[in-house]
């Protein structure tokens, strides 16, 4: 669904990401793994058109996109839900959603946040919430819930489980692999190693803006390297 190649980003004269290349097939999960400043966010960043290219291309569903601008990449169906949330505190839970779907037709829009609801019953019950009044793991659904509404076709999940207690990182992780099972496909960014690796079929590991391996999942759980410096434990 998307190829990218020899992508590069500089912030000033810091390259963030250097010369990096990937794919995602349709209806796979895919995630990147690394360590803080490896330059996982700024990868989706790049991806989502909110930070410019240095150098690299972009094919998104057989159009090149490269210089496209954010918004009309999300009419293309690339949909971004941010790290740390995002949500606009001040705004309903159900504001929230109606604004994920802002490039669709109003008609659709009140289907689609029934479909939510049902999908997150938490939302359901605080429709009228200030999103702001949520607790952590609330906001990362309804972040989630606020992507799905704009029908992505790539999914961009920047560190979903960051700052949230284990069982709300094992709710938000079962909705990964429930999205993931309906042919959702997926870009994820998750220090969460292990657990990224379970719900994944295949891994990139980045560190310091380059891409040092890849491979599926399944070898990337069992490749010492990967055991030690990312899984806590000893080889």
């Amino acid at each position: 669904m998307i190829e990218v190649t020899g992508l590069t980003v500089a912030y000033g004269p810091v390259e963030a990401v250097r010369n990096i290349s990937f794919s995602v097939a349709e209806g796979t999960v895919v995630t990147l793994i690394g360590p803080n400043g490896a330059g996982k966010s700024t990868t989706l960043n790049a991806l989502s058109g909110i930070v410019p290219l240095k150098a690299g291309k972009i094919v998104f569903d057989g159009m090149d996109i490269t210089r496209m601008s954010a918004h009309r990449r999300v009419s293309t169906g690339i949909v971004q839900v941010p790290e740390g949330r995002q949500v606009l505190a001040g705004m309903s839970v159900r504001e929230n959603l109606e604004l994920g779907a802002y490039r669709r037709p109003a008609k659709d829009i009140a289907q689609d946040v029934a479909r939510m609801e049902e999908r997150f019953p938490i939302l359901g019950t605080r429709r009228n919430a200030a999103a702001g009044s949520l607790s952590g793991g609330e906001q990362q659904m309804l972040a989630i819930a606020r992507g799905l509404m704009a029908h992505p076709k790539l999914l961009l999940l920047d560190e979903p489980s960051l700052g949230l207690a284990p069982l709300l990182v094992k709710t938000i992780f079962e909705i990964i692999r429930e999205l993931r099972d309906e042919g959702q496909t997926i870009l994820l960014i998750e220090q969460n190693a292990r657990q990224a690796l379970a719900v994944s079929s295949y891994a990139y590991v980045i560190e310091s803006g380059s891409i040092m391996l890849e491979g599926s999942s399944e070898a990337l759980r069992s490749d010492p390297n990967v055991i030690r410096t990312y899984l806590g434990q000893s080889v």
